[in-house]
């Protein structure tokens, strides 16, 4: 069994379909959060060596049907799965065939909130192109670069996607609350196990009116366990989970964190940022969050640029942000070093995906096995060159 050691508050847990998860432990610095990784890996990869398995780095399991996947035997899965092909396509491929890599950051207050809110909802296509990461479905390239992204957008549009209403003058905590209170209830946690809800939205059951429970009220954790399946780009709980990203491989997991982090924990960055993208009109943020499932850094933006461009202006400010934080490891580097995938990435315009795309093409004969070798996760350490 796979364990965080000592007292540390990270966890371990499956997704539906076999998706081994690493809730990490809130640390101060990303070079605590590599650590916590490595660790994590080097136990991993003894116990694969044992059970001649290997876990990917992707956004989309790339070879089996969903057929072949088998479902993790959790109730709450089981009841998810009941509800959500009501409500999207592709539901039932985002619980077992996707992964990501997510990144929590705190804020101070409710204003220090809703501007980190909104540049990172505004950034999130930007997000989920530089890492876009799954560009194969069983067996063969799917057309997409992130086929995760696009089968999130076909999943539950009721608690998934991205916000309109944060990018209003009247944002704060309370409109958030507003648009919890109207997402239908997946399920109620009762009697030790869960059990279906009926799609009652949680403002009924605040009022006392949920049919299958009439007269009863909610407690503070069945409202905790609600705000636990919303799924937007963006999640607020008492910290953002920023959610936009495929899975990568080892050298990329610390990248989001410190694109986020130099983004959005430096004031003046912030602004800086936030004024590059202000003006886009939510027409044009809807046009962008369906291109870049398929184009990534080649989707187009307002003013005639693409986000490659995009990413050209916006990594510098990261970089600059994490540089005046001044965060240093033992050797002396500050947290920019874990920007370096990203600004390879831009500086070469190919994606991860583009990047297997190509291997699939020419080295490995359009098979997708040597991807489980490729893209097997490994400790990985960042240096200051």
């Amino acid at each position: 069994l796979i364990k965080p050691s000592g007292d540390s508050k990270a966890s371990i847990s499956l997704e539906p379909g076999g998706q081994l998860e690493l809730s990490g432990a809130p640390l101060r610095t990303i070079h605590d959060t590599q650590n916590e990784i490595n660790e994590h890996l080097h136990q991993l990869g003894e116990l694969c060596a044992r059970m001649e398995i290997a876990f990917l780095g992707v956004g989309v399991q790339p070879k089996w049907s969903f057929s072949e996947i088998p479902w993790m035997p959790k109730g709450r899965y089981r009841e998810m799965r009941r509800y959500l092909p009501s409500k999207g396509a592709l539901s039932l491929d985002m619980m077992t065939r996707t992964a990501t890599v997510q990144a929590n950051l705190d804020y101070a207050d409710e204003t220090d909130m809703v501007n980190k809110f909104r540049l990172a909802l505004a950034l999130q296509p930007l997000a989920t192109a530089l890492f876009a990461n799954s560009p194969f479905l069983e067996g063969r390239p799917n057309g997409f670069l992130s086929y995760r992204s696009e089968i999130w957008r076909h999943t539950d549009p009721d608690r998934c996607g991205w916000l309109p209403f944060v990018f209003a003058e009247d944002f704060g905590f309370a409109r958030y609350v507003e648009y919890a209170l109207d997402v239908p209830m997946l399920f109620l946690y009762r009697h030790g196990g869960y059990q279906p809800a009926g799609g009652v939205p949680f403002r009924a059951f605040l009022e006392g009116k949920h049919p299958l429970l009439p007269g009863e009220y909610p407690t503070l954790a069945d409202w905790e366990t609600h705000i636990s399946t919303l799924f937007p780009d963006v999640r607020l709980k008492r910290y953002l989970e920023l959610r936009g990203a495929d899975a990568g491989n080892s050298a990329t997991l610390c990248a989001l964190p410190a694109f986020w982090k130099g983004l959005l924990y430096d004031a003046e960055v912030l602004a800086q940022a936030w004024e590059l993208v202000s003006t886009w009109s939510l027409s044009e943020r809807v046009q962008i969050h369906g291109l870049v499932p398929r184009m990534a850094l080649h989707t187009p933006i307002p003013g005639g640029q693409t986000l490659r461009e995009l990413a050209e202006e916006i990594l510098p400010l990261a970089q600059m942000g994490l540089q005046r934080q001044k965060q240093r490891n033992s050797k002396g580097c500050d947290e920019s070093i874990y920007l370096k995938p990203l600004l390879q990435i831009v500086e070469s315009g190919v994606t991860p995906a583009e990047r297997l795309l190509q291997a699939y093409q020419e080295r490995w004969q359009k098979q997708v096995d040597p991807i489980f070798h490729e893209q097997e996760f490994e400790s990985f350490y960042a240096d200051c060159e």
